[in-house]
C-alpha cells in the first residue's frame, strides 16, 4: 500500500483539484491524503462564510505534505468567487471602460490582500486576452482589460503590479488567446482560424509585455491551425507550449491547463488521455475542478509517465511552491474592513446607484464555472 502511495503521490503533485462542498467529507480527504495533489481550487459551492472558507483551507492545506497552491478565479465582476460572502469588485471591463489606472491598482491591492487573509496564494488571473467583441458569446464578456493591445497592457499591468506586491502570485490567461473564439470553450473546442502573424500583431502583445511578471500562464482550449497543423488543442500541444512559450520565448514559469473538466476537453478525447497529452506537451500543472473522484486516475497516469516528461515539470513546480506566501492570521474584523474597501471602490467606478447592481451571467451560467 506505501508503494501505491508513494506513486499516486508522484503523479498527484501535478494536480491542482477541486473540492465538492463547504467542508470535506471522509472520502474527500482519504482521497488527497493518497495522492496529495500540487494544490487545490475552490469556487462559489465552497464557500459559505469567511470562518468556513478559512476553515475548509486550513484543512486542506493540513492535508498535504508540501506546501499546496491554494487557487481561485477572483478577477472581479461575475467572475469573483468571493461574492458569495461579500462584495463584488468592479469587472474588467468597468474598470477599463472608467479610465482610471489608479482604481485598477486599487483593484489588484485588495484581490491580494482578501486571497491571502483567507489563505489563498494564487490568483487565476489576470485575463490578457482581447475584446474584438463585447457581446461575443465566448467567455469572455466584461472579463477584459481592453479593446486593443495598447488599451490593455497597461491596465492588466496595474492589476498585475498591485496583486503580487501583496504576495499573491497571478496567472496570465487563456494563451494562445481566446480573442477570437466563436464559442464558449466551457461547452465546445472552438478553432481559431488566426494566422501566427496575426496573433504576434494583437493577442500575443499583452502576454509578451507582461511575461516577465506572469508567476503562471494558463493554455485555452481551442484549436489554432496555424500554429500546429495536426490539430489539438493548444493546452495539448507540444509545438505551442513547448516550441512556441518556452523554448521561443523563454519562459520558465509554471504553465497549467485550463480545467479539463470542461465541455471543450471532455468531448475531444478521454480523461486519461487528455491528462498524458497535457503533461508530454508541455504543461505543469492540470486543473481538475470537478470530477474530483478522478484524482487517483490522474495521478495514475501522470505517475507512469516517463522521467523525461516528469522532472522538468515537478522542478518548475517545486520552484513555484517555494514563492507561495504564508496565510495571514484570520480575522473577521479585519476581513469586513477589507470587504468594505471592495465597496467603496465599486462604487468609485460605477457610481452609487450602479454599484448597487450585482452583475449577473444574463441567464446563461455555465454549468462549468468560468475561468
Amino acid at each position: 500500500m506505501a508503494d501505491i502511495m508513494s506513486d499516486l503521490s508522484s503523479g498527484g503533485i501535478f494536480v491542482i483539484q477541486g473540492v465538492p462542498g463547504t467542508e470535506l467529507d471522509s472520502a474527500t480527504a482519504a482521497s488527497i491524503r493518497e495522492s496529495q495533489p500540487g494544490g487545490f481550487i475552490l469556487f462559489g459551492r465552497n464557500i459559505k462564510s469567511p470562518e468556513q472558507l478559512r476553515k475548509l483551507i486550513d484543512d486542506l492545506r493540513s492535508l498535504v505534505h508540501h506546501e499546496p497552491i491554494v487557487t481561485i478565479d477572483q478577477e472581479g465582476g461575475r467572475v469573483s468567487r468571493l461574492k458569495e460572502i461579500g462584495s463584488e469588485p468592479p469587472s474588467a471591463k468597468q474598470l477599463r471602460d472608467k479610465g482610471d489606472l489608479s482604481l485598477i491598482a486599487r483593484h489588484g491591492a485588495l484581490t491580494g490582500q482578501l486571497l491571502r487573509h483567507f489563505g489563498f496564494n494564487l490568483d487565476l488571473c489576470p485575463v490578457l486576452d482581447i475584446s474584438f467583441d463585447d457581446e461575443a458569446d465566448n467567455s469572455l464578456k466584461n472579463r477584459t482589460y481592453g479593446r486593443t493591445p495598447e488599451e490593455a497592457i497597461p491596465n492588466v499591468r496595474a492589476f498585475n503590479d498591485a496583486m503580487r506586491a501583496e504576495g499573491i502570485l497571478s496567472c496570465g490567461k487563456h494563451f494562445p488567446g481566446y480573442s477570437a473564439a466563436g464559442v464558449d470553450p466551457h461547452h465546445e473546442l472552438p478553432r481559431i482560424n488566426r494566422t501566427r502573424a496575426e496573433l504576434e500583431k494583437t493577442e500575443w502583445l499583452p502576454f509578451r509585455a507582461l511575461l516577465p511578471q506572469l508567476d503562471t500562464i494558463m493554455m485555452g482550449h481551442a484549436v489554432y491551425p496555424d500554429l500546429d497543423d495536426s490539430l489539438p488543442p493548444a493546452s495539448l500541444s507540444k509545438r505551442v507550449i513547448t516550441d512556441f512559450l518556452r523554448n521561443e520565448w523563454g519562459y520558465q514559469g509554471c504553465v497549467m491547463t485550463d480545467d479539463l473538466d470542461m465541455g471543450a476537453m471532455i468531448n475531444y478525447c478521454d480523461f486519461a488521455t487528455s491528462v498524458r497529452r497535457a503533461l508530454e506537451a508541455g504543461n505543469d500543472l492540470m486543473l481538475l475542478c470537478h470530477r474530483t473522484e478522478l484524482i487517483r486516475e490522474a495521478a495514475k497516469v501522470l505517475s507512469e509517465l516517463p522521467s523525461a516528461v516528469t522532472d522538468p515539470a515537478r522542478e518548475r513546480v517545486h520552484a513555484l511552491q517555494k514563492r507561495l506566501v504564508q496565510p495571514d492570521e484570520f480575522s473577521l474584523t479585519k476581513f469586513k474592513a477589507l470587504d468594505d474597501q471592495v465597496m467603496r471602490l465599486r462604487i468609485d467606478t460605477l457610481g452609487r446607484e450602479a454599484a448597487a447592481q450585482r452583475s449577473t451571467d444574463d441567464g446563461k451560467r455555465s454549468p462549468v464555472e468560468l475561468f
